[in-house]
C-alpha cells in the first residue's frame, strides 16, 4: 500500500516537474511571461513570477528526490 502511494507521489511530480520546467524561460522570454512577467523587482533583472517559479519548481524536485530515495529504500 505504501509503495503504491510512493509510486503515485512519484508519476505526480515527474510530470508537474517536467511542466514547470516548460514553463521557465530561456534566454529570450517564455510561457511565464505570459502570466505577469513584465513586474520586475528592484534588486536584480528577474521577474517575482520567475522567482516563485523557481521555488515551486525546487519544491517539486525535492518531493521528486525524496520520493525517489523513499521508493528505493522500500524496494530493498
Amino acid at each position: 500500500m505504501l509503495t503504491a502511494v510512493i509510486i503515485a507521489l512519484e508519476a505526480i511530480t515527474a510530470v508537474a516537474l517536467v511542466f514547470l520546467v516548460l514553463l521557465h524561460s530561456g534566454r529570450g522570454g517564455g510561457i511565464s511571461d505570459l502570466m505577469g512577467g513584465s513586474v520586475t523587482t528592484a534588486a536584480s533583472g528577474s521577474t517575482a513570477v520567475e522567482k516563485n517559479l523557481d521555488r515551486i519548481t525546487i519544491a517539486v524536485a525535492l518531493v521528486f528526490t525524496f520520493a525517489t530515495l523513499a521508493l528505493d529504500l522500500r524496494l530493498q
